[in-house]
């Protein structure tokens, strides 16, 4: 009788009971929403240990039972903020062929995730050079296996399949860099999305439109 009793709640409905691991994954969870709203106010390297946990509604000392330091909580959040990244450019996987279609896509992607998830790309600009060491380590490690992917990506086109495994990668490179330019103009200015839309799609134009003759450049 006990047992059901605390089964069911005030309203009558009946709960799954919450296990270890869920809880200590919910805590985590707090931490790194913690440290991502604090961050908004002020780079990184500003924050304290004490003043995340008492954010996230814990202990000081219950803390490093999720994290080591800060350093590595700043590690995860640059992986939970590269998770965003990584879904804004799927789009590149579609058809080959049509590019242009492609290219005004991804922008309008990356413009809808920027503004669904500012304080991570907020996050990811500030910290890419003003960071702790670890956290932009973590961010350029981040970033390079984000250009390596995409390099992968750009080899299925019928008109990039001859290309070197370097070249693929510098073209790959130059369309992230466009990307985090747009990131960080949508960021300071957000009256003038379309604008920067724009903008951004006759970028990614001018560099696909070199695409064909990159290779008879000697």
């Amino acid at each position: 009788m006990g047992d059901t009793a605390a089964a069911i709640t005030l309203s009558g409905v009946t709960t799954e009971p919450v296990s270890r691991q869920e809880r200590k994954q919910r805590t985590r969870q707090a931490l790194l929403d913690a440290a991502l709203d604090l961050v908004a106010e002020r780079g990184f390297s500003g924050l304290s240990l004490r003043e995340v946990a008492k954010q996230a509604g814990i202990v000081p000392t219950a803390f490093y039972r999720h994290f080591a330091s800060m350093d590595e909580l700043g590690v995860a959040l640059v992986e939970e903020s590269m998770r965003t990244l990584r879904t804004m450019i799927r789009s590149a996987r579609t058809r080959p062929a049509a590019y242009n279609q492609m290219i005004r896509t991804s922008v309008r992607i990356l413009r809808e995730h920027v503004r669904a998830h500012e304080d991570h790309f907020r996050f990811l600009t500030r910290e890419r050079y003003g960071g702790t060491g670890p956290v932009r380590q973590a961010i350029a490690f981040e970033l390079k296996l984000f250009v390596s992917e995409l390099a992968v990506d750009l080899a299925r086109f019928d008109f990039l399949r001859e290309w070197s495994t370097e070249d693929l990668h510098l073209l790959a490179d130059l369309i992230v860099t466009t990307m985090l330019t747009t990131v960080l103009e949508l960021l300071e200015t957000p009256s003038r999305d379309d604008e920067i839309v724009r903008t951004a799609e006759r970028r990614l134009r001018l560099i696909f439109l070199g695409v064909p003759d990159w290779r008879s450049v000697p």
